[in-house]
C-alpha cells in the first residue's frame, strides 16, 4: 500500500470517528461542531481531512440556500469584535443596519471612526465632509491639519512594533518606541541632508524593518514617498520616478529573495541618475556605489527626536502607481487621510485589534506595503515581516513563532502551499482571521488556507490604490464562504451593472458610490475626471457613481448577499496580485522581432488565480514553445520577472472593433 494511501485511509478514520461524537443535525450548528471537536481530537487533523469533514457536512446542501460556508462566528467571537462593540454603541441590531448607517451618514461615520482609531490632528475639525460641490469633489476634514505618521505611535512605547526573521535567523523586536526613534532619524537625516517638505523620494526596497521605519521617516519629514516594488526592470523604475519627480531613492545593494543575492541597486542605478542612499544587506556595503551616492551610515544621523511637519489634511504622503489601459502606470497619491481608511477597513474588515500579530508578504511598491503599516500600526497591532519569499516552510515556522493572528495572502501563493504540502506541519493555531487579495480566489484554495488554522474566517479583501483599501470585502460578525465577500467595505457602496443595458443587476461591472475617504481625489499624469467619471451613469438617489472596472456576480445566501469576483472588465489584469495592464505588457513584448502584433489577456480558469496568454500575429515561422520562451526572457528583463505568459497563441489578425480597437474579450472568450 502506498504513502498516500495509507494517509487516505488514516484520514477517513479520522473523520468517522469526529463525526460519530456530533450529535447536532442542524447543518450549520453540525459543522461548527465537527471543526471543535477536530481542534481537540487526540491526533492531528491535517487540511486534508477537514476538506472531507466539510464536503460530508455540507453534501446535501442545496444551490437555493446560496453558497457553501465554511465558518460561522461563535457568540463570543461575535461579541468581542471591533464591530461588534461599534454596532451595540449605535444600539443597531443588524451587520446590515450597522452598513447602511456608514454609507447614509458618512459625515457622522467618519468623525466617529477618527475618533475610534485614536487620529492625531494639530488642528481639529469638527466636521469630516464637506460635499456642497458634489461627491466627485469632496472636501474631507476641511481646514484640519496633521501628520498621519504621528497616529502610528499611540501604542506604548514598550509595546511591540516589528517583529522581523531573516531566513535562518533569530526572531528580532522591535518596540514601538524603538520604531520612533528609527523614523525620527530618518526625518532628520531627510532634513540635514537638504531635503524639502514636499520633496518625492523613491523607494525601491523589500519589506524590512529598517523599510518601515524610512517610509514613516519620510512622511514625518513632510516628503512623499514614491512607492515602486523591488521588482521591477531598470526601464520600469524610471518611468515611475520620472513620473514622481523624484529627487533620490533608498534602496538595498541586494536582495535576498529565494537564497539567491539579487542585485538591486545595480538596477537602481541603471535606470536613474538621482542619487541612491544605498543600505547593505550584510555588514558591510558591497557594492561599488556612484559619485552621488550616499552610503546608508554616511546618511543616518544620530538624532532621535523630531518634531513632525504639521501638514494640510489633503497634501500628499505617498505617490503609488496602477495599471490602466494605456502603456504609462497611473500615478496616484496618497494624502495624510487616506491612512485612516487603510486603518478602518483593518478595525472593521481584518478585525484588527492591540496586540494582533499581522503578516501580510508585500513590499512598499504595492499598496497593501503602506497598508499593513497604517492597518497595523494606528490599530496597535505588530507587523511581522518574514525578510524572503513567502513560499517555503521558513516563512510558515516565522508565523508559527511570530504568533501572527492576521495572515494576508495571494492566492497564488496559497495553492503553491497546496501543492508542496509545506505548511501543514506548522502550528497556526493563533491565527484568528486569514485575508486575501491582488486576485480571483478559487473557492477550495480558500478551504485549504482556512483549515491549515483549524477552520478560520478567510477575509476576501478588493479594491484598490485608487481607493486606499477595499470596496467589497467581509467582516466576522456574519458566516464566511470560500472566495466570497459578505459586505461591500465600511463607509462605502457599489452597485453592479448589466454591461449592455446599463441597469443595476445580479452581474455586471462593478460602479462605487461615492464620496468615502481613500478614494483619489486627482492623478500626477491624468485628468482625474476622465478616468473615473466622465460618462458614468447618474442613477436617482445615487448621483453619478465612480468607475473602478471590476465584474462581480451577486449571489444569495442565509446571511444576506455574497458575491464573488470575476476579474477585470477593462483590459486590466491581476498577475500573482499585482495589476498590469495589457498595453504595458504589450509594449514589452512588441519589441521581439519576432512579432508583429501581440493582444495580451488574463484567463481565470475554474475561477482560479489570472494566466497569461498572448495572442500573436507574427511574420517569422518560430514554434510557440519558442515564442514562449521569447517572451518570458523580455518580460523578466524589460518589466517584471514575476511576469509569466502561460501560452501563446498565434492568430492570422487581431478582432477589431469598427473603430480599430482589439476586441480582447473576445480573444479571451477562445481560451478554454
Amino acid at each position: 500500500m502506498t504513502d498516500t494511501n495509507t494517509d487516505s485511509l488514516q484520514n477517513e478514520l479520522i473523520v468517522a470517528e469526529v463525526e460519530s461524537k456530533v450529535s447536532a443535525s442542524q447543518v450549520e450548528l453540525r459543522w461548527m461542531a465537527l471543526v471543535e471537536e477536530a481542534r481537540h481530537f487526540d491526533r492531528p487533523v491535517g487540511p486534508d481531512t477537514f476538506r472531507r469533514l466539510w464536503n460530508n457536512c455540507f453534501s446535501s446542501w442545496e444551490s437555493a440556500d446560496g453558497p457553501v460556508p465554511i465558518w460561522f462566528p461563535s457568540d463570543q467571537e461575535r461579541k468581542h469584535s471591533n464591530v461588534a462593540n461599534w454596532m451595540k454603541e449605535l444600539e443597531l441590531e443588524s451587520y446590515p443596519e450597522f452598513h447602511r448607517w456608514t454609507t447614509r451618514n458618512r459625515n457622522e461615520f467618519w468623525l466617529q471612526a477618527v475618533r475610534r482609531l485614536g487620529i492625531r490632528f494639530r488642528k481639529p475639525t469638527n466636521q469630516a465632509l464637506d460635499d456642497s460641490l458634489g461627491a466627485t469633489k469632496p472636501a474631507w476634514f476641511p481646514g484640519a491639519t496633521m501628520n498621519i505618521a504621528e497616529s502610528c505611535f499611540q501604542a506604548d512605547d514598550n509595546a511591540i512594533a516589528i517583529i522581523a526573521r531573516k531566513p535562518g535567523g533569530p526572531v528580532r523586536y522591535q518596540t514601538v518606541g524603538e520604531l520612533r526613534r528609527r523614523a525620527n532619524r530618518v526625518a532628520n537625516s531627510l532634513v540635514d541632508a537638504g531635503y524639502k517638505v514636499g520633496d518625492a523620494l523613491g523607494v525601491v526596497m523589500p519589506m524590512t524593518d529598517w523599510s518601515v521605519a524610512i517610509y514613516l521617516g519620510i512622511v514625518l519629514a513632510g516628503c512623499n514617498v514614491v512607492s515602486i516594488a523591488d521588482s521591477f526592470a531598470p526601464p520600469e523604475i524610471a518611468t515611475r520616478l520620472n513620473i514622481a519627480g523624484a529627487k533620490a531613492v533608498f534602496t538595498y545593494d541586494h536582495q535576498l529573495r529565494a537564497g539567491k543575492q539579487l542585485p538591486l541597486f545595480r538596477r537602481v542605478a541603471e535606470a536613474t541618475e538621482i542619487p541612491a542612499i544605498v543600505l547593505s544587506t550584510g555588514s558591510i556595503l558591497s557594492t561599488d556605489i556612484r559619485d552621488q551616492d550616499l552610503d546608508w551610515s554616511e546618511f543616518l544621523v544620530d538624532r532621535a527626536e523630531f518634531e513632525a511637519i504639521e501638514c494640510s489634511a489633503q497634501e500628499t504622503i505617498n505617490v503609488l502607481f496602477s495599471s490602466g489601459t494605456t502603456g504609462d502606470p497611473k500615478a496616484i497619491p496618497w494624502n495624510h487621510l487616506t491612512p485612516i481608511k487603510c486603518a478602518i477597513d483593518g478595525y472593521c474588515h481584518q478585525n484588527i485589534q492591540p496586540g494582533d500579530v499581522c503578516a501580510w508578504p508585500t513590499n512598499l511598491g504595492w499598496m497593501m506595503g503602506p497598508w499593513l503599516i497604517f492597518a497595523s500600526l494606528i490599530n496597535q497591532g505588530t507587523i511581522a515581516i518574514y525578510e524572503d519569499a513567502p513560499m517555503g516552510s521558513g516563512f510558515g515556522e516565522f508565523v508559527q513563532d511570530a504568533g501572527v493572528t492576521m495572515l494576508g495572502v495571494v492566492p497564488t501563493i496559497v495553492k503553491a502551499w497546496q501543492t508542496t504540502g509545506e505548511m501543514e506541519s506548522c502550528d497556526w493555531s493563533k491565527i484568528k482571521v486569514f485575508s486575501s487579495t491582488g486576485e480571483s480566489s478559487h473557492a477550495d484554495t480558500m478551504v485549504y488556507l482556512s483549515s491549515l488554522a483549524q477552520i478560520k474566517p478567510v477575509i476576501e479583501y478588493c479594491g484598490g490604490t485608487e481607493i486606499g483599501g477595499g470596496y467589497v470585502c467581509s467582516v466576522v460578525v456574519l458566516p464566511n464562504y470560500p472566495a466570497g465577500f459578505n459586505s461591500p467595505a465600511v463607509g462605502l457602496d457599489f452597485v453592479l451593472l448589466d454591461p449592455i443595458e446599463g441597469t443595476i443587476a445580479q452581474e455586471g461591472e462593478v460602479f462605487l458610490i461615492p464620496p468615502s475617504i481613500g478614494l483619489s481625489s486627482r492623478l500626477i499624469n491624468r485628468d482625474h475626471f476622465e478616468t473615473y467619471y466622465a460618462g458614468t451613469p447618474q442613477l436617482d438617489g445615487l448621483g453619478q457613481l465612480r468607475r473602478h472596472g471590476d465584474y462581480f456576480r451577486k449571489l444569495d445566501s442565509k446571511s444576506g448577499p455574497v458575491y464573488i469576483a470575476g476579474g477585470r472588465a477593462d483590459d486590466t489584469m491581476n498577475l500573482g496580485g499585482i495589476k498590469i495592464s495589457s498595453a504595458e505588457i504589450e509594449r514589452v513584448l512588441n519589441q521581439l522581432d519576432t512579432i508583429r502584433e501581440s493582444a495580451a489577456v488574463a484567463c481565470s480558469k475554474n475561477g482560479g488565480p489570472e494566466q497569461l496568454v498572448v495572442f500573436v500575429v507574427t511574420d517569422s515561422r518560430a514554434e510557440e514553445a519558442d515564442l514562449l520562451k521569447a517572451m518570458n526572457g523580455v518580460l523578466r528583463t524589460q518589466l517584471n520577472p514575476l511576469f509569466k505568459v502561460s501560452e501563446v497563441k498565434v492568430i492570422a489578425s487581431m478582432p477589431r472593433t469598427a473603430s480599430g480597437k482589439v476586441m480582447r474579450r473576445k480573444l479571451r472568450e477562445t481560451v478554454t
